[in-house]
């Protein structure tokens, strides 16, 4: 699949940014959500930093969403987990339908 520019604008920055092309646009259009969330999140730490230097910013806004990752694949395991037992319930429930039949 041929590779597509998306130009995102990160903290005063303009960037290229190559992503898989569809004839949707979906792959650009999440680029540029995550670069605008990205934007968003730095202004806000150096607004509250009182630091404009632009690697501790960065440094910060990665740590902050490394922890939203983090957070959300924990979720993303609880649910699966939830999941799994669920999916095990029938047939749980069929070997005691059985053993009370038997009985």
């Amino acid at each position: 699949m041929a590779k597509q520019p998306v130009r995102v604008h990160i903290f005063n920055q303009i960037y290229t940014v190559l992503v898989d092309g569809d004839s949707s646009g979906t792959q650009a259009a999440q680029v540029q959500a995550i670069a605008q969330e990205l934007d968003e999140l730095m202004t806000m730490i150096a607004a509250r930093a009182g630091s404009g230097d632009s690697a501790r910013v960065a440094v910060l806004a990665a740590l902050h969403m490394g922890d939203k990752l983090k957070a959300a694949e924990s979720r993303l395991e609880t649910a699966q987990c939830k999941i799994r037992q669920l999916e095990e319930q029938p047939g749980k429930i069929a070997r005691m339908l059985d053993q009370l039949l038997e009985s």
